[in-house]
């Protein structure tokens, strides 16, 4: 996962080598407060889609910069539509994986490419303004390209993701697992660790527990985890602020198994880290040193290593799935477990955690 710095990082690179009309859309689109990962993502869709029009001759310019705002007002739709046929059809670069290399970008991806230059269409043709008051052209292109996806079944998606929740008691017994350094069942026996895996274990145990049973008591995003200072946990109210996505401050509740583990990490966070004043940060690493704000990547491989170790290898998101299903199981409120996430409306995603419940009755049945 790409920190923020260096995520503006790259922004910055990729700003350098755009038209001006894209810096212009990248700085509307940063007063309109868009997620510098959507805009990251986005300017990467425009960098690949500007290299495809040089090299399929359909722009005369020899760098991206130079590519003149009439050559995208004058884009033809059948051009247009090639370009989603080369994404879909092109083999995939830097890969030796042959079965990998008659495939083109998976849907997700090509959904994500319309969408980024959808919104600069949209920009272009609609939202600013040459000195006269009128768009820069009005022709959207984009406009007319519309894709049929693969929808999966709701039992598709629920089967794709029942596996790898920790529902029932299973949460408790997962944190448990992690916390047991002395039995034949827990991680430190079943992983078989080398003396420095066994230090940075112990260094970190309390660190781990602490945002593995927030992710999985709350449903936040890894991304909302990462960013948490010390100032946003209130243990007295159980509620810890997050930025959502579209950068919506939200406060959001927190079940109360993981108060232990946010208390216990919270007693030794500053003498084990070394904490001072100004690292404001929650969740916390050292690096030569320097305490610095744990990363997304960091966070990954640490739930992936305790919960291969556990079961099956996951990712953060599925502690969010966890809380989700888990929640839903309690409630049956779809408009409360959206909500619970941070979505503005009950989703189709709630209604899988639903179907994974309706698999676990019809497993009930079957049982009796």
């Amino acid at each position: 996962m790409v920190s923020e710095t260096n995520v503006l990082d790259n922004i910055e690179s990729l700003l350098e080598i755009m038209p001006w009309y894209v810096k212009d859309y990248y700085f509307a689109k940063n007063v309109a407060r868009y997620s510098k990962k959507t805009l990251y993502e986005y300017l990467n869709e425009y960098r690949r889609f500007f290299r495809w029009l040089i090299e399929s001759d359909i722009s005369h310019a020899s760098t991206i910069s130079e590519i003149d705002i009439e050559e995208l007002e004058n884009l033809s739709l059948k051009d247009a539509q090639a370009f989603f046929v080369f994404l879909r059809e092109r083999p995939l670069l830097n890969t030796t994986d042959k079965k990998k290399q008659i495939k083109g970008l998976s849907e997700t991806a090509i959904k994500r490419s319309h969408a980024a230059l959808s919104s600069l269409w949209k920009y272009l043709t609609e939202e600013t303004e040459n000195e006269d008051g009128e768009p820069l052209f009005y022709r959207n292109v984009m406009k007319k390209i519309s894709f049929k996806y693969r929808k999966a079944t709701l039992s598709a998606r629920a089967s794709a993701i029942k596996d790898k929740l920790f529902l029932g008691d299973e949460t408790q017994k997962f944190l448990e697992f992690i916390d047991d350094d002395n039995s034949s069942e827990g991680y430190v026996a079943k992983a078989n660790l080398s003396p420095r895996a066994l230090s940075s274990y112990r260094k970190n145990k309390e660190r781990d527990l602490a945002f593995i049973a927030l992710m999985l008591a709350s449903g936040i995003r890894l991304s909302e985890t990462v960013n948490i200072d010390l100032k946003d946990l209130n243990l007295n109210t159980m509620t810890v602020s997050v930025i959502r996505k579209g950068d919506k401050l939200d406060t959001v509740p927190i079940a109360l198994f993981a108060k232990k583990y946010l208390e216990g990490y919270l007693e030794i966070r500053e003498k084990r880290y070394k904490t001072a004043q100004q690292d404001t940060a929650l969740f916390v690493t050292t690096q030569s040193g320097t305490v610095k704000r744990l990363g997304g990547a960091a966070i990954e491989r640490t739930v992936a290593k305790y919960s291969q170790a556990y079961k099956i290898r996951v990712t953060p998101h599925k502690l969010r799935h966890t809380l989700a299903t888990r929640l839903y199981s309690s409630t049956k409120d779809t408009i409360l477990t959206a909500q619970q996430l941070g979505h503005s409306e009950s989703s189709n995603l709630v209604q899988t955690y639903a179907h994974v419940l309706d698999d676990q009755q019809a497993d009930a049945v079957r049982k009796l």
